[in-house]
């Protein structure tokens, strides 16, 4: 009879970025067997929604669920708020809205991307993409006027508008970011450590990644055609650029080029959002409370994320239900580790990107 060991990772590891509680069973070195915690980080943000902020402050708190995507939190929370209010936004609005989503993706990518370099030992090239990084992030501090917790986006609009010397900074910018991913892709493809490493190791098989609902890069690099770019029609995706990009293998590897790849669409996408910006005013009048109950999904960095908001007709919300991507990625993270080397899980648990902040919330 062989004998089996349990191994624990986590809450708090070196190779973890968010407090998260894996549970191991182990056979020798191999991993046979995978339990999940998820919670220690819990702030009772969905209940604080509707019990201490009227509905117009609650896009500004849900933006503090999360520091990698604070704007695509408080976009999907004022999707669902103008659904209610029976507002749409112009043009100039939907653009200025898109441009700071997909820089959000870009500098979440690239955080990603960092640390799997890191996990593969590369210490000083995890330092070089956060480097680069600072590019983007300079970008939606300068757009913003802040730089983690952006309070970009507000309930019939956005809080400020893009200038000619704005608009000229994010092309500047995103240029000299296209020269260094264009690095990024030639190391990634053709270093040792980061590619024939990752390769075959970690894998998600499109049979699996439906089976168990994987979202976002975890699935359309296992080759599933998920996105809700491309299944929702509240922004002109198509129009501006818009590529799903898919892989096929499911591995590490395939999950750091769907990143890679979807760097390069969503610069190619905002300068398109800069060149063709709309005319129009930046803030308009949505009146009333909202009353009835709406739900919006918008693609996040990670895959899915999902709002309900519910309101009667009152200042205070009944109900702000928030899922995200992580929460929902968990079976397929639990189904990858499964017949993995020990050795490799954190590797592993670094190309699922995981949130915690999000998932806990």
């Amino acid at each position: 009879m062989k004998k089996t060991v349990q191994i624990p990772l986590g809450s708090q590891h070196i190779s973890l970025l968010e407090p998260i509680r894996f549970k191991f069973e182990c056979e020798n070195e191999k991993i046979i067997g995978v339990d999940a915690d998820v919670g220690f980080v819990h702030r009772g943000v969905e209940l604080a929604c509707t019990r201490s902020f009227e509905f117009k402050q609650v896009g500004y708190v849900v933006a503090r669920v999360c520091g990698l995507c604070a704007i695509t939190h408080s976009l999907s929370y004022t999707l669902a708020a103008e659904k209610l209010l029976g507002y749409e936004a112009n043009d100039r609005i939907k653009y200025l809205r898109m441009l700071m989503v997909e820089l959000d993706r870009i500098h979440s990518h690239m955080l990603c991307l960092a640390h799997t370099a890191e996990n593969a030992g590369f210490e000083a090239l995890f330092m070089q993409i956060m480097s680069d990084r600072e590019l983007v992030m300079e970008v939606q501090e300068a757009i913003s006027g802040n730089r983690v917790q952006f309070d970009y986006i507000s309930i019939g609009g956005v809080n400020r508008d893009l200038t000619p010397e704005l608009s000229a900074l994010v092309h500047k910018n995103l240029t000299l970011l296209s020269e260094k991913v264009d690095m990024l892709i030639g190391l990634f493809e053709n270093n040792w450590s980061l590619s024939l490493k990752y390769k075959g190791v970690g894998v998600l098989s499109l049979e699996d990644a439906y089976t168990y609902n994987a979202l976002g890069p975890l699935a359309r690099a296992a080759g599933l055609a998920t996105d809700v770019r491309a299944e929702t029609n509240d922004f002109p995706y198509e129009a501006l650029g818009y590529k799903m990009i898919l892989e096929s293998t499911g591995d590490i590897h395939a999950r750091n080029f769907v990143r890679l790849r979807e760097i390069v669409n969503s610069i190619e996408m905002c300068r398109n959002i800069i060149d063709n910006l709309p005319s129009g005013e930046i803030q308009e009048k949505a009146k009333g409370k909202p009353n009835g109950e709406a739900v919006v999904r918008v693609e996040a960095p990670r895959g899915e994320l999902f709002y309900l908001v519910r309101g009667n007709g009152q200042n205070m919300l009944e109900r702000v239900r928030i899922k995200t991507p992580t929460f929902s990625a968990i079976p397929a993270m639990m189904e990858v580790f499964k017949g993995a080397e020990y050795a490799d899980a954190p590797a592993i648990l670094a190309s699922f990107d995981p949130c915690m902040s999000c998932t806990a919330k």
